[in-house]
């Protein structure tokens, strides 16, 4: 489906810090998977309801390495794509943010939207109720992860995270022009290149 004229292009070389997944891993990091939780034990990840992030690997201390937050423009986000499997888009997705909150990025201005399976945080905190679960995204002090089912809700944030991690073309055709208009600042897209240049009839 051909963009509609107002709509940006996906390049690969748009201006901004370059997100890519870390080199060398030769499997996922696992994620635990979330456990019961009584009402008095925290969530996880606690003190904001992010997923818990493992340490940042060695390469990322060197201040040489460390990308700079990327500047606001209200007219226009930046766009940059992180070409990664439908199976690891959600990885890259998770290292996206790491790399994001390294750099001085609020959480609380990150949105995290999948095509496909939720994101375990999501499934794990809806499994308490959709009042609690959307409680967080008001409060805007963490990042927020949804399903691209649940977009036309979630509040624009400065940078808006999209994991091609499934479902259908048409799913993610209408979730990137849409998380691009949630985006004030920086969209990033995790996901096959290949899929996303096809549902979105652009150049790559």
């Amino acid at each position: 489906m051909p963009l509609i004229p107002e709509e940006p292009q996906i390049h690969e070389s748009a201006q901004g810090p370059r997100v890519t997944p870390a080199t060398g891993r030769t499997a996922p990091t696992p994620r635990p998977v979330p456990g019961p939780r009584s009402a008095a034990s925290p969530r996880p990840g606690h003190p904001g309801p992010g997923p818990s992030r493992p340490a940042p690997p060695a390469q990322r201390a060197s201040a040489a390495g460390k990308p700079k937050p990327p500047p606001e423009n209200p007219s226009a986000p930046q766009i940059q794509l992180v070409p990664a499997p439908a199976g690891g888009a959600l990885d890259a997705a998770d290292e996206a943010v790491d790399l994001l909150l390294d750099s001085g990025r609020a959480p609380g201005d990150v949105l995290v939207l999948t095509t496909g399976d939720q994101h375990p945080w999501a499934a794990h905190e809806l499994s308490f109720g959709e009042s609690a679960y959307w409680a967080q995204h008001d409060a805007c002090d963490d990042v927020f992860y949804a399903d691209a089912a649940s977009m036309e809700r979630a509040a624009a944030r400065p940078v808006v995270v999209v994991a091609v991690n499934g479902g259908m073309d048409g799913t993610a055709a209408h979730a990137l022009p849409a998380a691009l208009k949630k985006a004030s600042a920086l969209l990033i897209v995790c996901g096959d290149p290949q899929r996303i240049n096809a549902v979105l009839g652009a150049g790559v």
